[in-house]
């Protein structure tokens, strides 16, 4: 195996699902499963055994559930991104999946083609957040007392407020379409580790954990426009 492969742990409780995951994500050129579990506790023993790249977790599996399994994951050194796979789309799940530090959330009956697109956008260090999960994400977060600032047209001054370049504006407004690191590139006519600099720079202006809080805080403020 090459030494640049992108390397992942498969965690789910049933032997057939991670069967069927290796083979789809084993297809793929330069994707290595390396490790796999029957639980959230092996999940975190895997992780730290292997270093993967990219982590796929089951929510529901017995003993440490995989939210609870993504956050002791989070909290290691330098862990890896961490892909959530369900078979549920409920708003419970996605939103205790993205506090818990997970970079992406799917569902089990994705195609195999979205399943190894998903992997590696979270190898990227990119958020996968569909358009209708960005909707329900930015719904959720602005219905609170802080909904206001989202309508209150003063984007401007929230970001001049936190010292935003006018380049890291522009990236701040494409991350909240969805875009991906490389997608953004193509539309500003840089190179990818420019951006990767770019959002590196905003998440630390803003004091933001990720790029979902930077979607939240783009619509927070006025500063994207109104989600589709």
């Amino acid at each position: 195996m090459a030494a640049d492969d992108l390397t992942i742990v498969l965690a789910d409780d049933q032997d057939l699902v991670r069967a069927g995951f290796r083979v789809i994500l084993e297809s793929e050129p330069g994707f290595r499963v390396v490790g796999e579990a029957a639980d959230g506790a092996e999940a975190v023993e895997a992780v730290r055994t292997h270093r993967p790249d990219v982590v796929c977790l089951d929510v529901q599996m017995p003993n440490v559930d995989g939210l609870e399994a993504a956050r002791r994951i989070a909290a290691l050194p330098e862990p890896p991104a961490v892909l959530v796979l369900t078979t549920f789309d409920h708003d419970d799940a996605l939103f205790q999946a993205l506090e818990a530090g997970a970079s992406g959330f799917l569902l089990k009956n994705a195609s195999p083609e979205r399943l190894i697109d998903a992997v590696r956008t979270v190898a990227a260090g990119d958020a996968l957040l569909a358009p209708h999960v960005t909707r329900r994400v930015i719904s959720r977060a602005t219905s609170g007392p802080a909904a206001p600032a989202a309508a209150d047209g003063h984007g401007a001054d929230a970001v001049q407020t936190a010292g935003l370049t006018e380049r890291e504006t522009e990236v701040l407004r494409l991350l909240a379409r969805g875009l991906s690191n490389a997608e953004i590139a193509t539309e500003l006519w840089v190179g990818e580790a420019t951006v990767k600099t770019h959002v590196s720079n905003v998440l630390q202006k803003l004091g933001l954990r990720d790029r979902i809080q930077a979607v939240v805080w783009a619509f927070e403020h006025g500063v994207a426009g109104t989600p589709a």
